[in-house]
């Protein structure tokens, strides 16, 4: 379907985009390419050249646990100096990982030609520690001190003095040696450096090399073997991977789907003092998101409770208690981004830590209710409990505005985002004739997560002894739900609008964000009936997934970022929803599309988003051209279809797994799922379909674990 021209790893804060081939070369087409910590891109160039030329690309991949890129390569007909070597006769095998922010690399070289061979291998390389931000098109009046590459022992050592005072040192060391050190004009400096191996390889012969690049604020930074490096960072993701629930079916394609999403839920979930956190996604946004990791911890809740530890234990340590109008901060307010680059650092960008989005705070209050009701972990929620109770004074205190009761944004600096929900692209919000909405604003799927969080609050409430707050809060979900029918239901759409403006005005607009409001329980039964239909007919239904505007909108465009496109997260939330109110066929119909779009995109792996195009015979999905790969809510959205079709709840408290009318599609006859823990033991089930019925069966069970099915 699509020709790749980047492939990303990751491992904690350090990531590299690369080419097919290995290296790094930015261009227009790619220009995100580079080795990056911190927000910041440490090497902007690694280029490997056999003769001076460009090898030939025979395959190269990221194996299935995320850690390994391996390229194969071979050379092009070589003709120089005398030497004849004819193409293909000379393989080069390139190996890279990432550990403790040090990018390792092995290239083998190994001659299959029946004479010796002297070849001459060339690196480049360069470091021009480019922020994000920058790389991503905002430009800057000035940046810091690039200061001369030094040529040491071991490899080379570039640096940089930002205009935030740090030092960002890039540390290139070769094992061996190599034969010579050169330079490269440049248009920017001449510190573009080459290194130079002289080979001779007999008939058969190999030759290994080692690279280590150190990505470091100190100089001299200690580094481990090759193998130990290895072995350490497979050790970590396995024990990661051991914590979450495994999950095997009778279809081999859909268990790679599986497969490659937990892997990339594996690769973004970085180690933080407050436990795992899962960055929202490679490149452009390789750091802590307040939205998305909530969304992402919500999705891979039953298989991956833990992740939902970290990610409230992480927020409620980040969390605003100060008024500051260039942050959008307020006191109680979960933050939308957490960025350490250079211009956040010196406020040419707003997000060093940034709160301006309307919908993380009560996301939040959702997601600790989710999770006590999986875990019964009520240490943490007791830990947690101040940061709750902050989080619940800012919906009714701050995100009320105007004292309406409903949940509203307004930017208050102009370098943060106008819109402030989870579609906050200028041009996300607007009203029939396709004019922008103005601000405040109150979305509409806001009000169910407010209504979802009061819900919530009000039983956790309960259990820390807090009778009056529980029953307060019970007052304003009552209240909220009745005002939020008779301001956001629109008979004319058949479905709720989109925001209320400024001045109250409803923006009669038909969008996915309605379809947020089934999991959250505030629909009544009769509009979720009319959602069902709507959401899953021509108009929204792309064949793929549920569009995020219907293509009978003025402002419909299935190439936009938030205005036609599909995203994978937005399609599992609704069908979450969807399982909520019974509408289990629909929630197929969106597993289905998920799942055969899977089929035609590179590695199994679902991006951010894909355009909105009708779904036509044997072609894939449009790719939209810089979504994230990986990106962490569309890598959880196949566990949580996989939730909604089952049915499948939790009961902390009594120990129970819950199934409510499960379903599955015809291409899944078995589903088995291994090491589900509970607070007091373990299960493995095994789930067989039989026609429209699913039958459940333990296969093993350590401790008092109830199963309990409803039909």
């Amino acid at each position: 379907m699509s020709t790749v021209n980047r492939i990303g790893i990751k491992e904690g804060d350090l990531f590299v985009i690369m080419n097919p081939l290995g290296d790094i070369y930015p261009s227009e087409v790619s220009p995100e390419q580079g080795l990056y910590r911190d927000d910041t891109r440490f090497l902007s160039r690694l280029e490997l050249r056999i003769e001076g030329l460009l090898p030939r690309l025979l395959s190269s991949t990221v194996k299935k646990d995320n850690i390994l890129f391996r390229a194969d390569l071979t050379n092009p007909p070589i003709f120089n100096d005398g030497k004849r070597i004819p193409r293909d006769t000379i393989h080069i095998f390139r190996e890279r990982f990432l550990w403790q922010d040090i990018c390792y690399e092995r290239i083998r070289i190994r001659n299959y030609n029946h004479v010796s061979v002297k070849l001459a291998l060339s690196i480049y390389l360069d470091a021009d520690y480019r922020d994000i931000f920058e790389i991503r098109g905002k430009r800057r009046e000035r940046r810091g001190d690039l200061l001369p590459v030094e040529i040491q022992k071991e490899g080379l050592l570039f640096s940089y003095r930002g205009l935030d005072g740090v030092m960002r040192y890039t540390e290139v060391r070769f094992n061996p040696p190599p034969s010579e050190f050169f330079t490269l004009n440049s248009s920017e400096r001449e510190s573009v450096q080459g290194v130079l191996y002289d080979l001779d390889l007999p008939p058969d012969g190999q030759k290994e090399l080692l690279l280590a690049i150190i990505t470091s604020y100190e100089r001299n930074t200690p580094i481990q073997r090759y193998e130990e490096a290895l072995g350490l960072v497979r050790a970590k993701a396995e024990s990661i991977r051991a914590n979450t629930v495994d999950i095997f079916t009778s279809n081999e394609h859909f268990n790679e789907f599986l497969e490659r999403s937990r892997a990339d839920i594996c690769t973004l979930v970085t180690e933080t003092p407050y436990g795992l956190y899962p960055y929202a996604g490679i490149p452009w946004y390789c750091t802590a998101f307040g939205r998305d990791g909530i969304i992402t911890a919500l999705e891979c809740l039953w298989v991956a409770p833990e992740v939902a530890k970290g990610v409230l234990r992480f927020l409620a340590a980040h969390q605003s208690r100060e008024v500051n109008d260039e942050d959008d901060a307020e006191p109680g307010k979960i933050p939308h981004e957490i960025r350490k680059g250079e211009m956040a650092r010196t406020r040419e960008v707003p997000f060093a830590h940034y709160y301006g989005s309307v919908d993380s705070t009560p996301l939040y209050i959702v997601l600790a209710g989710e999770y006590l009701r999986r875990t019964a972990d009520t240490e943490t929620i007791m830990e947690i409990w101040p940061s709750i109770k902050a989080a619940l004074e800012w919906i009714v205190s701050y995100g009320d505005l105007d004292g309406d009761g409903f949940v509203e944004y307004v930017r208050r600096s102009d370098k943060g985002l106008r819109n402030q929900g989870w579609k906050d692209s200028e041009e996300a919000v607007f009203h029939a004739d396709g004019s922008l909405a103005e601000p405040p604003i109150a979305l509409v799927e806001v009000q169910g997560y407010v209504y979802m969080a009061f819900s919530e609050a009000q039983k956790l409430a309960k259990l820390m002894g807090e009778t009056r707050l529980s029953l307060e809060l019970q007052r304003r979900m009552k209240n909220l739900r009745m005002k939020f029918q008779k301001s956001f239901w629109s008979s004319r759409l058949g479905c709720y609008v989109l925001a209320l403006d400024a001045e109250k005005r409803p923006c009669e607009v038909r969008t996915s964000n309605a379809g947020h409001t089934l999991f959250t329980g505030i629909a009544n039964k009769i509009p979720a009936r009319r959602l069902a239909r709507l959401l899953l007919s021509d108009d929204f239904f792309s064949g793929w997934g549920i569009r995020t505007l219907a293509r009978t909108e003025r402002n419909y465009n299935p190439m936009s970022y938030h205005n036609g496109s599909v995203w994978p997260h937005d399609n599992a939330l609704i069908a979450w929803g969807l399982s909520r109110y019974g509408y289990k066929r629909e929630v197929l119909r969106i597993l289905s599309g998920m799942f055969d779009a899977s089929q035609f995109v590179e590695l199994r792996r679902l991006p951010e988003l894909f355009c909105g195009f009708e779904r036509r015979e044997a072609e894939g999905p449009t790719l939209y051209p810089v979504a994230c790969q990986p990106q962490a809510w569309a890598s959880g959205a196949v566990f949580l279809l996989l939730r909604a079709a089952l049915g499948l709840n939790f009961e902390g408290e009594t120990n129970s797994v819950i199934f409510k009318n499960p379903v599955l599609p015809e291409y899944l006859d078995v589903v088995v799922l291994n090491n589900i823990t509970m607070q007091n033991g373990r299960v493995n089930l095994y789930l067989e379909r039989y026609g429209e019925d699913v039958v459940v069966k333990v296969l093993e069970k350590e401790g008092d674990i109830k199963i309990v099915i409803y039909k």
